[in-house]
């Protein structure tokens, strides 16, 4: 494990955010001194995001609204990354979205041909889905056992999304449930996968040896930022524990308890 005091040289911080800035309705304590730390050191923060309920201008009014200065240039979300996949390897065909009204729209506004159609649809894409409905599932199941080979995606593999009381089924925990119908699994897009990583570090500018992945969970943040060939910090603050991380394959360059430990490892 590297030194934290090699922190210093970074310029890039791509961060996660549920467990890493804040919980629930709680922003962490610290996250607006770091965020404006790293832009007044000529640096820059991009929240990288599995979660896929929300739209980028969803996120943006949420962290405004918790007292966070952002813009839409600060996010970049599995989502955007799916639609990114999709326009690459499924464009034009119509694509049955499994999602939330705000992923939806995120799709829509990246060019892609969503339908709520089943007869139509010839690519089915889930992704964490608080809007959630029993229907739902039998459209998707319906379409994954009639429609052999259909192309099957989803956003992310977090199995549990942090909340003030603990973890509710994420992305992951939802196909597996689709699974046990249909002996379908998806492919996944979002973290460990690299492309939002390299995609992140290529738009913003800075090289890989300048930018650092944060983030809570080992199997996502920490795998994605491996992935990728760029340093990872793992904070305490969400769903990672020390004791995790030292049984863990997957280790990050730097631990440390939270954002604001990050802070004060930049400024010693």
């Amino acid at each position: 494990m590297k030194e934290t005091n090699s922190l210093k040289s970074k310029k890039l911080f791509l961060l996660d955010m549920d467990g890493t800035v804040y919980e629930g309705a709680r922003l962490f304590e610290g996250v607006n001194e770091f965020l404006d730390y790293v832009e007044n050191s000529g640096g820059r923060y991009i929240f990288i995001t599995n979660n896929s309920s929300r739209s980028v201008k969803d996120y943006v009014l949420r962290l405004k609204s918790m007292g966070v200065k952002v813009t839409e240039d600060n996010f970049f979300t599995s989502s955007q990354a799916t639609a990114l996949y999709l326009n690459e390897h499924h464009k034009n065909e119509k694509i049955y979205c499994m999602g939330t009204a705000s992923m939806i729209e995120e799709l829509k506004k990246m060019g892609v041909d969503v339908t709520t159609d089943k007869k139509d649809a010839e690519c089915v894409v889930v992704g964490y889905d608080t809007e959630l409905t029993y229907q739902k599932l039998i459209d998707v199941s319906y379409l994954l056992q009639t429609k052999k080979g259909i192309p099957y995606i989803a956003t992310n593999p977090d199995r549990g999304c942090p909340t003030e009381f603990g973890l509710v089924p994420d992305c992951f925990a939802i196909c597996e449930a689709i699974n046990y119908a249909t002996n379908r699994r998806p492919v996944y897009i979002g973290k460990p996968d690299r492309f939002m990583i390299d995609y992140a570090v290529k738009m913003s500018g800075f090289s890989k040896e300048e930018a650092v992945v944060v983030g809570d969970r080992l199997y996502t943040d920490i795998a994605s930022g491996v992935n990728a060939g760029v340093d990872t910090i793992c904070v305490l603050s969400g769903e990672s524990t020390q004791k995790d991380i030292d049984e863990s394959e997957i280790k990050p360059t730097f631990v440390l308890e939270d954002i604001k430990e990050i802070l004060k490892a930049l400024q010693e």
